[in-house]
């Protein structure tokens, strides 16, 4: 299991609410450093993430720490009849409303306020689950897992977008330097939490991706685990069924 990483490591609160305060402080900015960050892959790798789960029909998503709600808002095109973004900040939650409103999305696409960790959901109610560049952020991963597949419905998909870390040279080796010092100074120079940006690329840098991750989707009850490295490794889409 991946080392316990905190937005702050000077403060006494739990991660969940240290997150919750980084991405209330960083929401208004979250957008366009995402892209600056990426070099606008993230588009790229979400939309791929749709793709992925159209085939499939779902009618109920539900895209969980949705964020600004950039893949709530793309899943629209897997004809999806209902999205439910749900994310515990309130602050990036508000500028997602505003996106899904000044699309007229408001009837399909529900955005609440929610613990991924204590899903309000009854079992069964959802046909797809969605995170992009959230599992990293579970304060507890197994237990944010366990109740994703509770909500979803048998034969259920989950589809998960996170950071990885390249196996081979000079990916690895680039992605070490881009993470480790660039980052860092990216985050420095944009954002008004420091401590925001060297959270992010440590929290990245930990976690259990590839084999460690789908050997922990097994372990919760996961079927038909596939990973799709992205990107010469620097990201992964882990597809799953209940």
């Amino acid at each position: 299991m991946a080392q316990k990483v905190t937005p702050y490591k000077d403060s006494s609160e739990g991660k969940k609410k240290q997150v919750t305060r980084m991405f209330d402080t960083i929401s208004g900015e979250y957008d366009r450093l995402n892209r600056v960050i990426s070099f606008g892959t993230d588009i790229r790798w979400r939309k791929r993430v749709v793709s992925m789960l159209t085939p499939r029909k779902p009618k109920r998503i539900l895209d969980i720490a949705t964020g600004t709600g950039d893949l709530a808002i793309a899943l629209k095109q897997t004809g999806a009849e209902k999205i439910v973004g749900l994310d515990i900040s309130p602050g990036m939650l508000d500028i997602g409303k505003q996106k899904v409103n000044a699309l007229q999305l408001d009837q399909i696409i529900e955005m609440v306020i929610g613990d991924s960790e204590q899903l309000a959901f009854e079992e069964a109610s959802f046909d797809a689950a969605t995170v992009a560049f959230g599992v990293r952020n579970f304060e507890n991963l197994k237990q944010g897992l366990s109740e994703i597949y509770r909500v979803l419905r048998p034969g259920g998909t989950l589809v998960v977008l996170e950071t990885s870390v390249p196996a081979r040279f000079p990916f690895k080796q680039g992605y070490y330097f881009y993470s480790r010092y660039l980052l860092p100074v990216i985050g420095r120079i944009f954002s008004r939490d420091r401590s925001a940006y060297r959270y992010l690329s440590e929290s990245a840098a930990s976690f259990p991706y590839g084999e460690a991750f789908n050997n922990i989707l097994k372990e919760i009850g996961f079927i038909g685990i596939e990973c799709k490295p992205q990107t010469f490794g620097v990201a992964s889409i882990y597809v799953a069924t209940k």
